[in-house]
């Protein structure tokens, strides 16, 4: 399941992609539009830095902006930067695999195989979705909080 913190992630990159491009926006403007708690989006905001995906401008007119185009970065991205991989069990994760405990085989693992498929649909999914894409959605409102 999508962490609130994610959930949060993207809805403050969504917003910010929908700024004119390199124009800082401040963390207040951000949680007030998009009903978040603002310590919580500090949190996040300082994650997403360090991934890259957001940078800070400093001073009177600061705040933050997107560090890349909106085009290069996706759901996917951001979900694994945030919540971890996309794979239900370690087994079946490419980027954190872990072999189950109590696996007696993972050749003939059913589970396995099953999740291996679950984890590639959702990365099929959330990889093709770039932030400038889903600010395009007719759908898509940036000024509520509800769940993408």
């Amino acid at each position: 399941m999508l962490s609130q913190k994610a959930k949060y992630a993207l809805h403050a990159l969504l917003y910010l992609a929908s700024r004119p491009a390199g124009e800082p926006t401040q963390i207040a403007e951000i949680a007030e539009s998009q009903h978040m708690p603002r310590k919580f989006l500090e949190l996040i905001l300082l994650e997403l830095k360090r991934h890259g995906l957001v940078r800070s401008i400093r001073g009177k007119h600061g705040g933050y902006t997107l560090a890349k185009p909106p085009e290069t970065i996706t759901f996917g991205q951001v979900v694994r930067y945030i919540d971890g991989p996309l794979a239900l069990v370690p087994c079946a994760s490419k980027t954190a695999y872990r072999r189950c405990e109590d696996c007696m085989s993972e050749a003939d693992c059913s589970i396995r195989d099953t999740m291996r498929k679950a984890r590639d649909a959702v990365s099929r999914v959330l990889d093709n979705v770039n932030l400038a894409e889903a600010i395009r959605r007719p759908h898509h409102r940036i000024d509520i909080g509800a769940g993408i």
